[in-house]
Formats: structure tokens, C-alpha cells, sequence
């Protein structure tokens, strides 16, 4: 039983990682503020829940495993806020989306298109 346990804290630990790193590759190649929030979700959310439950399976039922579920509910209960409150700060600076047909996305409104001379 124990090597089940550690072969499922494995994968999840190891799937929480993965999430973690194509979340951040993920923000890398975002254009724009409002894309980049997307896959840093993804990190705040898959990512720490994979690697919070892979270490919930090693601790047991320990006081460190009470201290994890704490971590991931104020985490899972604060991420969404803290990203809502970054768009909206985004939008409140001015700063606008990128679209396909718009060529001053992302820019703050009201200034000129900065020229290549």
C-alpha cells in the first residue's frame, strides 16, 4: 500500500510541476497583460493543487497536512481575487487589450504610436 502511495504522490507532484512550467511558458508568450493573467492561473490553480496533493499523500494525516489544506484554501480563495483586482487595475491605468485588428493594443490610451526613427 505505501508504494501506491508514493507511486500517485509522484505523479501528482509531478503533474503539478508540468502545469507549473507550461503555465510559465505559457506567460511568456502572451502579448499582453490580460493574456498573460490566463496561464498564471493555471500556475496559482493546477499547479499548486498537483503539488499540494502529492504532498498531502506523503504527509499522512499529520498536523503538516492541516497546514497544507490551509495553504491551498487561502491560496484557491485569494488567486482569483488578486487576478481580478490586476485586470481591473490594468484597465483602470489605461491600458488596453491587444486584439487581431487593433494595432495599438496594449497601449496606454490617449498616447501616439511610438515611431521606429
Amino acid at each position: 500500500m505505501e508504494m501506491v502511495i508514493d507511486i500517485l504522490s509522484w505523479f501528482f507532484l509531478l503533474a503539478g510541476s508540468a502545469f507549473c512550467l507550461i503555465g510559465a511558458l505559457g506567460f511568456l508568450r502572451m502579448p499582453d497583460v490580460y493574456t498573460r493573467l490566463h496561464p498564471v492561473s493555471v500556475i496559482e490553480t493546477l499547479g499548486m493543487g498537483g503539488i499540494i496533493l502529492g504532498l498531502l499523500l506523503q504527509a499522512g494525516f499529520t498536523l503538516v497536512a492541516a497546514k497544507l489544506i490551509i495553504i491551498a484554501a487561502l491560496i484557491l480563495l485569494t488567486a482569483p481575487v488578486a487576478t481580478h483586482a490586476l485586470a481591473q487595475a490594468a484597465l483602470h491605468a489605461g491600458i488596453l487589450p491587444k486584439l487581431d485588428h487593433d494595432k495599438t493594443g496594449g497601449h496606454i490610451a490617449g498616447e501616439d504610436e511610438p515611431s521606429n526613427s
